[in-house]
């Protein structure tokens, strides 16, 4: 018998102007402490951040992805923050923050198949 894992998850969203408020959201971060489980996949729209008259072109904000990505993947490349234990990357990554990356507050909860779980959130918050 498998048990069930406990996870928790933040959407990633992308703010044009922090002052405003507003947000698309672009992505999903996932974790499972006890399994030391970390995914990231974001699939910005960029006809939807468009509507936003975003202040950042396509570059930029693929740039801040990418190193979120990065970040979360643990790749050397991506600094001293990839080097963490997933559970503290994924803290670092959700730390609330005044820039047009954000994510929302983590919320957790039960899966007995961490990979279709993700799937399935990403299919209903993101895409």
């Amino acid at each position: 018998m498998h048990d069930k894992d406990l996870y928790e998850y933040a959407v990633i969203r992308y703010v044009p102007r922090v002052e405003r408020e507003e947000f698309i959201n672009v992505g999903l971060l996932m974790l499972c402490k006890r399994r030391r489980w970390l995914r990231v996949m974001v699939a910005p729209d960029y006809m939807r951040i468009s509507t936003f008259s975003p202040p950042h072109s396509v570059e930029e904000i693929d740039r801040q992805l990418t190193t979120f990505t990065a970040t979360a993947r643990g790749l050397v490349d991506a600094g001293p923050m990839a080097s963490l234990p997933v559970e503290e990357r994924f803290r670092w990554l959700t730390a609330v923050k005044s820039a047009c990356l954000q994510t929302s507050r983590p919320h957790p909860g039960i899966s007995d198949n961490l990979d279709d779980t993700f799937e399935r959130l990403v299919q209903r918050l993101v895409l």
